[in-house]
């Protein structure tokens, strides 16, 4: 945590509400922004790991290919070192919440969990500290603004949007129309391969 290499105090915001509680204007946007294939894919998915690993191949910048459920998993059971080591228990825990948990309580967690600020963790911490509201009252443009921080909340902050943190929220807004509702009870079948 970015705040104990310095001097400052150290603040932690945290409160854990149920996925019933938080607005699923943010979920929504979770789901556009990080991992559109949450409800259809078994913990992995195989498609972007490969986009990456090729991309990774011919040099690009390297970008994560994680879904919500790997996520999840590395954030709730895993440190944050990065090794061959924590990979394979994070795939090991991924297989294992998919299989427990299922979408929604994965979902619930990884709202609950994740870091959206510096040190601030979950949909309520975050909707309280940036946008003086609550979890389930986030508005479409906020939580668009949050997803679109998540790859790295301690330099993209919602609170206060940089020109591509407005850019990003923008994209996500657009997209989050064109994607199924979520419904957790009646999620979309995963179509074959021909």
């Amino acid at each position: 945590m970015e705040q104990l290499k310095g001097s400052k105090k150290v603040h932690i915001a945290h409160q854990w509400v149920p996925l019933s509680k938080i607005s699923p204007n943010l979920t929504q946007a979770v789901v556009a922004s990080e991992d559109n294939l949450f409800l259809i894919h078994s913990g992995f998915d195989f498609d972007q790991i490969e986009l990456a690993q090729q991309e990774a191949e011919k040099g690009r910048r390297l970008r994560g290919a994680s879904t919500i459920s790997q996520q999840t998993a590395k954030n709730v059971f895993l440190l944050p070192a990065r090794s061959w080591i924590r990979k394979g228990l994070e795939a090991y825990f991924t297989v294992l919440i998919e299989l427990v948990w299922g979408k929604e309580r994965i979902m619930e967690v990884y709202l609950n969990s994740i870091e959206m600020g510096d040190g601030i963790f979950g949909a309520q911490a975050v909707a309280k500290v940036h946008f003086q509201t609550t979890a389930d009252k986030l508005t479409v443009p906020e939580a668009a603004l949050i997803a679109a921080s998540l790859p790295n909340p301690k330099e993209y902050n919602s609170a206060n949007p940089s020109a591509y943190l407005l850019r990003r929220q923008a994209q996500i807004i657009s997209l989050m129309p064109k994607m199924m509702p979520i419904d957790f009870d009646n999620p979309p079948k995963k179509e074959k391969k021909k």
